[in-house]
């Protein structure tokens, strides 16, 4: 479900209602918890957490006008999401993510590469998620994008 909009308080607003509190719940999670240096915008049509030019002048390689993304979150046809990208990036991260989910829910985690799909909003592992905030800051995202990602 792509909504047709261009800031992020016209995307709050096009949240489905069943979805909302918890949509908004999860983004005030994010921005409690978001790394220093990160910008909160539309990205991708979603709402994005991105290193800015002002930080990283090169941007994303698959687009150098935009920003350097890190973390999007959507409100899909079946699903609310949430992609990090240093969930893909970093075994580590990956790994301890795994591990402490079921810690947090009951509800089976349903992951893509860096994309975790949530179908019962009230079961969002918010705590989970602040935790996961603090994991990469800007500077370490940055180098392991650059490692990894960068085209040279």
């Amino acid at each position: 479900m792509k909504l047709d909009v261009d800031t992020v308080q016209e995307y709050l607003k096009a949240v489905p209602a069943d979805r909302k509190e918890a949509f908004e719940k999860l983004r005030n999670v994010i921005l409690k918890n978001l790394p220093k240096g990160l910008e909160e915008t539309m990205s991708y049509g979603m709402i994005g957490y991105v290193v800015p030019h002002a930080i990283y002048p090169s941007g994303y390689h698959c687009n150098p006008n935009l920003p350097l993304p890190f973390i999007n979150i959507a409100s899909q046809k079946n699903h609310i999401a949430l992609y990090h990208s240093g969930i893909y990036a970093d075994k580590n991260i990956y790994n301890w993510f795994v591990k402490e989910y079921p810690k947090h829910t009951n509800i089976k985690l349903d992951m893509g590469k860096s994309c975790v799909r949530f179908k019962k909003f009230e079961q969002i592992p918010f705590e989970l998620i602040s935790e996961l905030m603090k994991k990469m800051n800007v500077e370490e995202w940055i180098s392991l994008y650059e490692k990894n990602f960068k085209k040279r």
